[in-house]
Formats: C-alpha cells, structure tokens, sequence
C-alpha cells in the first residue's frame, strides 16, 4: 500500500476497517478487523507517550500488512508529522544511513533489525529519539548493547488485536539500564490477568472481531482474554511469554521459551535471539520430548558442550534431548520464528520418538 495514501484524510475518513492476518509462530492464520478509529486512538496514545509532535518524523522499516508497521502509519497521521518509508530490503548499514539523510525521530523494529545493528557496531544518528522494539523480546545483553551504540531502544508489549502497543517504556528509561520489563501500561488499556496468568485486556483501541474461514464472528465482551501469560504491578506489565509455549513434562509445567533464555546465558553471548528453537514433541513416557534446533553454520562441538551444561543443572523435566540443526529456521517476514513448522518438521525426522 502507497504510504502517501495512508497519511490521507480520505483514507482515514473511510469508514471501511482494516485487516490484519495473525498467526503469531504458532496456531492457526485469522484476520483480525481492527477499525479506523481505534487504530488512531492507539496512535495517539503513542505519540503522547513517547513526545511525538507535527516536527517529529516517523520512520517506517516494518511490513505494512502488520499492525506494528500499519501502526507507524497512523501515528504520523495521527500526529501531523513527516512519514518516511525505508526504501528497500533491510540493512543495517543502508538503514543507519537512511536515518540520518531523512532525520526520522521515531521508529519502529523488530529485535532481529535491534541485533543487526549492534552486530555491525553501527552508532545511532543523534536525530533520532526513540526505538519501539515489538514483535518479541530483545534480550537485556542486545538491547543494553544497543543504547551504548546509541540507540534509543524502548522494549514494547502489543498484539494485532489491541492496533498495536499495550505497554511501552518510556523516554526517561533511556538514562537507565535496559531491561525488557517491567513496562509501562498505556493509559487507554485496561488489563488483569486469570489465577493461571492468562493476561485479558480492555480498551478503546481492541479490534472489532476476526475473520476466519471466510466467516466474520463480532467480538461481542468488553475484555478480551488473550493467550499470553504476564504479570502485573502498579501499572506495569512483565510479560511471560505465549501459554501455548508451555507444556506439561513428567507431570511438570515447562516454560519453552524460559528454556531458550538458560541455553542463551549459559553460552555467554555464543547464541543469538532467534538462531534456535526449542519445540515439544509428544512422548508416551514423558507427556514431550524437549528438543533444541539450531541454525546451521554453527559450532557443532560448542552447542553440545550448551546443551550438555544445561542437563547438568536442569531439573529431570526440563532436561533437553540431543540437539538437531537444520539450514534455515522457518519465520514470519517480522523474523518471528514459525515454532508449529520446526515441531511438524521434528516430529517428521523423529517419527518413533524414543522414551
């Protein structure tokens, strides 16, 4: 879509609401209706939560067939303000360079471009304010790497179905340490979360209802109880990851992706955010086998002596099985890692799963 349409009166005075397919990296694709008006009403909570005004200037580096990237869009609508498309397929070097020549104030990454950057060492041009990174957790060791090269990073909680962000750091947490949570809520959203941890939200900004199998069902409840799991404290929200990334081994709760950040801080800065995956594959005996994927080129010798300290100090049910590695890692365009392929694909290889 023709971003110069998207900064239109007439665009944003048609009525007609906007879709958006959701999957996440796992489950089955939806479209997610969202209307006009509460994708501009989250815009607006963003652009007063992070300072933007009509001299500021959005940089669009994200896919506009998702909410995170739609969402730039309409916050410089929203705001009056310049909108700057990056011109061609991300690079860490062309994309710095590109934000100095146009002097975007604001943008928005993904943890993958985040890494990129720190991985070139490439200083943050001095026009620029702020980073929202979505679409998953930036690691506190990239993230902390990042603001020292100069990069405004904000760690931000959202979802297609709340039109964007929920909770986003603020510009005074910049002078700080950087942590990926707590974060702050944005003042339009209500929150709470179930006995189990499942995280429900309310707001002005929620989606109109989804589409599935060509059928529109209307979201017809104030809240909206989504599939993450999260905690809440004095207006903060830290979340923990999507429940359907934990299973049940030997009768014991296994959070996947808490597996994912032990092997990651047990290898001392050797793995990076989204070069592995560890998935769940059902087993007679143990309710799931817990196994690790890795992208190759890799250490082979190094990974094993990762997941071989891991046993050592994992409890008997979070004990990893022998690591499998495989060319490229199935992802979304945002580089959210397709969790459901690599199990399908692992289930294929390990077809008579061992007890």
């Amino acid at each position: 879509m023709d971003t110069t349409l998207l900064t239109s009166d007439s665009f944003w005075g048609n009525p007609e609401p906007v879709s958006f397919q959701t999957s996440g990296s796992s489950g089955s694709p939806k479209d997610v209706v969202i209307s006009k008006e509460s994708l501009l009403i989250s815009a607006a909570a963003v652009n007063e939560h992070l300072g933007v005004t009509a001299d500021s200037t959005w940089g669009l580096a994200l896919p506009l067939h998702h909410v995170g990237g739609f969402g730039v869009a309409a916050r410089a609508y929203q705001a009056g303000c310049q909108l700057r498309q990056f011109p061609q397929r991300w690079n860490a070097h062309d994309f710095r360079n590109w934000i100095a020549q146009e002097r975007i104030t604001h943008t928005s990454l993904v943890p993958t471009q985040v890494h990129d950057l720190v991985a070139a060492r490439l200083a943050a041009p001095r026009s620029l304010r702020a980073i929202v990174v979505g679409g998953g957790r930036l690691d506190t060791a990239t993230g902390q790497a990042a603001r020292d090269l100069g990069w405004p990073v904000l760690a931000s909680y959202g979802m297609t179905e709340a039109a964007s962000q929920i909770a986003t750091q603020g510009l005074e947490q910049l002078s700080q340490p950087y942590r990926p949570h707590p974060i702050p809520l944005l003042p339009i959203w209500q929150c709470q979360v179930t006995g189990d941890g499942i995280l429900s939200i309310a707001g002005p900004a929620l989606f109109s209802g989804f589409t599935l199998n060509h059928c529109f069902t209307v979201r017809t409840t104030k809240w909206y109880q989504t599939s993450d799991r999260a905690t809440l404290e004095n207006g903060m929200i830290s979340p923990l990851g999507r429940a359907d990334f934990a299973v049940k081994v030997l009768g014991e709760l296994v959070d996947l992706e808490a597996l994912e950040k032990q092997l990651f801080i047990l290898s001392e800065g050797y793995l990076t955010s989204g070069s592995f995956v560890i998935v769940a594959v059902p087993n007679d005996r143990r309710g799931y086998l817990l196994i690790p994927v890795f992208e190759t080129p890799c250490d082979v010798p190094r990974i094993e002596q990762i997941v071989s300290a891991h046993t050592q100090s994992a409890r008997t049910f979070e004990r990893l099985a022998s690591p499998l590695y495989t060319a490229v890692l199935p992802r979304t365009d945002l580089g959210k890692i397709r969790r459901a392929e690599v199990a399908k694909w692992v289930s294929q290889r390990l077809p008579h799963t061992p007890p």
